[in-house]
């Protein structure tokens, strides 16, 4: 069966960790570009970050640079995002896709089910 399945969502205080998870089944990751969106209640879902096929190179929404790292363990064939000193704000549920580039936009192809992550005290 031809999937992805994202995991490591949770709730977590600001400034806290977490690391999520993206498996793929049924289909190589190392031959796709993987993005990480999510989406809030109310808005519009939005590319976090992405991770090239061909030369591992990345890409970080403003809001996220320099708190964010994606990876990927190709013998696992799992894409990760650390995601650290966390806000409020990155309340939301993450998807993991495969990922195209529209112009300067990044769209998803493939998509996960979802991970919600929640960042309260």
């Amino acid at each position: 069966q031809v999937q992805l399945v994202e995991s490591g969502g949770g709730l977590v205080q600001p400034g806290g960790s977490l690391r999520l998870s993206c498996a793929a089944s049924g289909f190589t990751l190392d031959y796709y570009n993987i993005g990480w969106f999510r989406q809030a209640p109310g808005k519009e879902r939005e590319g976090v970050s992405c991770i090239s096929s061909s030369d591992g190179s990345t890409y970080y929404a403003d809001s996220v640079k320099g708190r964010f790292t994606i990876s990927r363990d190709n013998a696992k064939n799992t894409v990760y995002l650390q995601m650290n000193s966390l806000k409020p704000e990155d309340t939301a549920v993450y998807y993991c896709a495969t990922a195209s580039w529209v112009g300067s936009s990044l769209w998803g192809d493939f998509w996960g089910q979802g991970t919600q992550v929640t960042v309260s005290s």
